[in-house]
């Protein structure tokens, strides 16, 4: 994986370029040629964070509409909790 390196005023200057370059690797930001930030894509953000969406996330997404979904039926009465 690439890491592209920008200084401050480059990414200033093109941002469009910074932010296609996520796409290959991270991008180092640099502050009188010292690392000071990293820029990433979204999908590696959350690969790295662990996040997940949440159930509301994920039933809001576009297209799930169209999605059947069929949940079996019981006629048996839920049994009692055993605490024991």
């Amino acid at each position: 994986m690439p890491i592209t390196t920008l200084s401050s005023r480059e990414l200033n200057q093109d941002v469009t370029r910074a932010k296609k370059a996520t796409k290959d690797g991270p991008v180092f930001i640099t502050d009188r040629g010292r690392p000071s930030h990293v820029l990433l894509s979204i999908e590696e953000y959350q690969r790295l964070t662990g996040k997940k969406r949440s159930l509301v996330e994920a039933l809001s997404m576009p297209g799930l509409a169209a999605v059947d979904v069929e949940f079996p039926r019981s006629r048996e009465l839920p049994r009692p909790a055993n605490f024991e």
